[in-house]
């Protein structure tokens, strides 16, 4: 085995290049990090497979690629995440359009909110066992600094059916660790609370689908594993954990005895007997639990607030405001959360997910992917004028990508719904079949233009949930007399599936504020937790006070979650 190695800005590079491999030779003309003495950075150790993956690994290379990047020099006070959950860099093209079309221009000039920050970079969104992964592993490597398995929800990586395994894994996520540090803590998304992004910041289970405790196998629970809602419950408990959250999800918490206060004809999940929300009432005197926009504008002064808006999900907000606006928007949840977060002197952290664009993409829908991107930066622009860049670190990246595609010689300002007509052209562009087509499509999703035991053959009309679906017939439809920009189009797909998927390719991070300009470059996405706690000195304190830090002051040893554990384990 190789000696040790310091990782400056440019060996950080090369150790990313091939991660955890023997670290190379110190470059001729070391840049020397920002935020630590000249020519100092992470001593990383080579370490050989099968350990080279180990969650030790992974917490330690991503502090030295967030520290070879100066992330030691950020002073924040507060951290606000925002995910665009399947926000792919077409997503945001196509939003930053639509956006600007609808403000009357040709579109392509404007700008979203995240596009003016001065820092971006591309983040590898694998999981460890998945080329193509998904929310939860994820999200849980933002969260904790450790890539893991697809489906585990901040424990280190294992099997989505083996809960004895996990229980001696779970992982340390950021939003605990501002807990422990006396920092505010929020959750706000438009995802069931439970769902995997949310979850992945106050819970630890190996299978992202444990939401309730019916959709636990009776082994795992009798081998100690608990579902989501009750994990969340327990993690607000004696003052701890994030002391607001607001989505959907009243399923999650209420017992098949309880019907929803807004559907009548649906009843909770639970068959344990247990109402969560009489549990989080009863924990938190004063607390204000909320179901409609005009109850959390109401809750603005109280200590504790827990939103469900929805018996599932939140509706897309196009429907929302279709439906009167009865649940609050995502800029309208964020204003709250921050107002709310704001009163703690230490600072706070929080996650803001526009959960919807992942959904709307899964369902073939391109024009409620965009709109629910447009409404991300709608909250963005509320966090921007309600903080400062001089104590506020801001990120705005995604989990993962989707397979909407943006392609056809298009003329500038053409409607991005609509179908392709080259520049100087009057009419539309013709396939080889002679037929218009449109700029946005999908690699596969239910949006194929075969029949299917719900639609005919052709162009499919949102919702469309598919069980089986034939082949496409021969030749594309016509779309010359159909309105590709109207809300229920769904853009045509190649492969016919029940459900659109994700795609393996990088994403998009954007920053600004404290620490900020560590975001560049090509990041493995567990890095983005390492750039978070080190750019927030309370954060990075914590861990030190508990030797996990380097000579350095670096936080580069693995945390142990139960060394701040004090709260109930009900």
């Amino acid at each position: 085995m190789t000696p040790a190695r310091t990782i400056t800005a440019f060996a950080a590079a090369t150790l990313i290049t091939g991660l955890f491999t023997a670290c190379a030779s110190n470059p001729s003309n070391p840049t020397p990090t920002a935020a630590l003495p000249q020519g100092a950075g992470v001593d990383l150790a080579s370490i050989r497979h099968p350990d080279e993956e180990s969650p030790a690994g992974w917490y330690r290379a991503g502090a030295a690629q967030a520290a070879a990047r100066g992330a030691m020099s950020g002073r924040a006070r507060n951290v606000i995440v925002f995910i665009g959950d399947g926000m792919s860099m077409t997503t945001v093209t196509a939003a930053r359009i639509m956006e600007g079309q609808r403000a009357g221009g040709r579109g392509e000039e404007n700008r979203l909110a995240w596009d003016h920050f001065p820092a971006t970079a591309l983040s590898r969104t694998y999981n460890t066992d998945a080329q193509t992964p998904d929310s939860a592993g994820t999200m849980s490597a933002i969260a904790t600094g450790v890539k893991t398995h697809m489906g585990a929800i901040s424990v280190y990586a294992g099997n989505t059916t083996d809960c004895a395994d996990s229980m001696g894994k779970h992982a340390q996520t950021w939003l605990e660790l501002a807990d422990a540090a006396g920092m505010s803590t929020g959750v706000v998304t438009t995802s069931r609370v439970t769902h995997a992004t949310p979850a992945a910041t106050y819970a630890h289970t190996p299978n992202r689908r444990w939401e309730n405790d019916a959709t636990i196998p009776e082994a795992a629970r009798a081998q100690g594993c608990r579902d989501i809602a009750s994990q969340l419950i327990a993690a607000t408990g004696n003052g701890h954990g994030p002391s607001i959250i607001l989505g959907g999800g009243r399923k999650e918490f209420l017992t098949t005895e309880q019907t929803d206060p807004s559907s009548p004809d649906k009843r909770g999940l639970r068959t344990d007997g247990r109402d969560l929300i009489t549990e989080w009432r009863q924990a938190h005197a004063g607390g204000a639990y909320v179901t409609t926009a005009a109850e959390l504008a109401s809750a603005a002064n109280a200590p504790a607030v827990l939103g469900l808006f929805n018996y599932s999900h939140m509706a897309f907000n196009h429907d929302r405001i279709a439906e009167g606006g009865i649940e609050p928007s995502l800029a309208e949840m964020t204003r709250a959360a921050i107002r709310h977060l704001a009163r703690n002197e230490n600072g706070y952290v929080l996650l803001v997910e526009a959960a919807r664009i992942d959904m709307a993409h899964h369902e073939g829908n391109a024009f409620r992917a965009l709109d629910e991107t447009i409404e991300l930066s709608n909250a963005v622009r509320i966090a921007l004028e309600m903080t400062s860049p001089d104590d506020t670190l801001i990120m705005v990246t995604a989990d993962h990508s989707h397979t909407l595609t943006m392609a056809g010689y298009t003329v500038r300002g053409n409607p991005i719904l609509g179908t392709v007509r080259a520049p100087g052209k009057p009419k539309p562009t013709l396939d080889l079949a002679g037929l218009p087509f449109t700029t946005l499509g999908y690699a596969n999703g239910p949006g194929n233009t075969g029949a299917s035991e719900i639609q005919v053959a052709g162009s499919k009309r949102f919702p469309h949930y598919p069980k089986h679906q034939t082949a496409a017939p021969a030749g594309r439809p016509d779309l010359s007399q159909v309105d590709t920009t109207r809300p229920e189009y769904m853009q045509e797909a190649l492969v016919p599936l029940s459900s659109e998927t994700h795609s393996g390719e990088d994403v998009g991070v954007w920053a600004i504020g404290p620490g900020s300009a560590a975001v560049r470059g090509s990041l493995e996405q567990n890095a983005l937790y390492h750039i978070i706690v080190q750019a927030t000195p309370r954060l990075r304190d914590t861990l030190c006070a508990k030797g996990w830090c380097d000579g350095n002051g670096v936080p580069v040893t693995l945390p142990r979650l139960e060394a701040f554990s004090s709260r109930p384990t009900r």
